[in-house]
């Protein structure tokens, strides 16, 4: 090959290489470019379920669960939604006594709670109510449910309408006076605990004698009934778990617990034995201090101690007595005082309150009832007639 000849070649290669376009390894660019956009798209898609589940939240309502470790079991759920706190609940308006007359109670009335004040509570979830009375510093209620097959249930509901549930499960409930305490039986166990923050914190658990089961407080102490059919009753420490029981014949039944701390009873005596009311010293195995055998007594057990421990409201043999606990020497100081109790009867601070055939209130003041006055009883207009109303406690025992 000649000399220009090679050049030719080497001019017409290189003519070649600058015709046709270089490929590229990376664009750089068109890299960082998508996966800006991927970036996007992974940002927008959590920003939509995010919101997605914020909007399911707040239509469904406001549900909270918290366990606290120390209380074996339930959890603390809380139901309902402050914001419609406010609405009426589509129940008849009840005739109820004004706020300012000492017969004023709340009352139940099947999902809900009527208040003195004429305002309607709404119970959403809490289903049947057996018990129920104020909680601390009349900050809400308490409320016992009647027994299920999965056991009962104490329940916190507060005047925004919400409620929450404290225990679940439980034999037997019983609560205090301050309703700042509270007693269950668990198993074969008896817990005690305090109320605090609308939970219920652990103070003691210890086992409990068979077929026993918490009816009430005496002081830091739990009131005990040893058998559901034989009767009987003792004290159990919660500090040593040790039950005293009762000395004597015992108690038929308990109708509560006076400030002075003595329990006001019913225990057979004489011969033959028959009902007859007693103050019983919890500090000495519940024997007998004080006996009352004046009045005929029914054996139902109804009846309810008043707040100063004066007065004793309970079932007689066809009417309802009220018993003057301070007079008890010899035969007490009992007057009829109206419609025997058909259900829970409660305290204000002088005037009890009972449900009488489903539909009237019944007030019994005593001082009226000691002039030999007889009883009025309020209709309860509206209250459907296989419904019957559930009268709130001031104060349990």
């Amino acid at each position: 090959m000649t000399r220009d000849e090679l050049e030719q070649a080497v001019r017409e290669t290189l003519t070649r290489q600058v015709a046709e376009p270089r490929l590229l390894g990376a664009d750089h660019a068109d890299v960082a470019i998508r996966r800006a956009r991927r970036a996007q798209r992974r940002r927008t898609a959590v920003g939509l379920a995010l919101a997605a589940v914020i909007t399911v939240t707040a239509s469904a309502g406001l549900t909270q669960l918290a366990r606290d470790p120390s209380v074996p079991g339930p959890a603390v759920v809380v139901l309902g939604d402050p914001e419609d706190s406010g609405r009426s609940a589509p129940t008849p308006a009840l005739p109820l006594p004004a706020p300012a007359e000492p017969a004023a109670v709340d009352l139940i009335v099947d999902d809900v709670l009527v208040t003195t004040a004429a305002r309607q509570v709404r119970l959403t979830g809490v289903g049947a109510v057996e018990r129920a009375q104020r909680s601390p510093d009349a900050a809400g209620w308490l409320l016992v449910g009647t027994p299920t097959p999965a056991g009962r249930s104490l329940w916190v509901v507060r005047p925004n309408g919400v409620a929450q549930v404290l225990l679940a499960g439980a034999a037997e409930i019983a609560l205090s006076r301050d309703a700042r305490l509270v007693a269950w039986r668990e198993g074969g166990e008896l817990v005690k605990g305090s109320i605090v923050n609308n939970q219920v914190m652990t103070v003691a658990r210890h086992s409990l004698p068979a077929g026993a089961a918490p009816v009430g407080f005496v002081g830091d102490e739990v009131l005990l009934r040893l058998h559901a059919q034989r009767g009987g009753h003792g004290v159990w420490d919660p500090v040593t778990g040790e039950t005293t029981t009762e000395a004597g014949a015992g108690a038929r039944h308990i109708y509560g617990v006076r400030p002075d701390g003595l329990v006001v009873g019913q225990v057979l005596a004489g011969t033959p034995g028959r009902p007859c009311l007693a103050l019983l010293d919890p500090a000495r195995a519940l024997t007998v201090v004080r006996t009352g055998c004046g009045p005929a007594l029914a054996g139902d057990g109804r009846g309810t101690v008043s707040p100063d421990g004066r007065w004793l409201l309970v079932n007689g043999e066809a009417t309802a007595l009220l018993v003057d606990l301070d007079r008890m020497e010899g035969a007490p100081v009992t007057r009829p005082a109206g419609p025997p109790l058909t259900g829970p009867a409660v305290w204000t601070a002088d005037v009890a309150v009972h449900v009488v055939d489903g539909n009237r209130l019944a007030r019994v003041d005593p001082e009226p009832v000691l002039a030999g006055q007889a009883v009025p009883t309020q209709p309860l207009a509206g209250v459907p007639a296989d419904v019957r109303p559930l009268p709130v406690a001031g104060t349990g025992f």
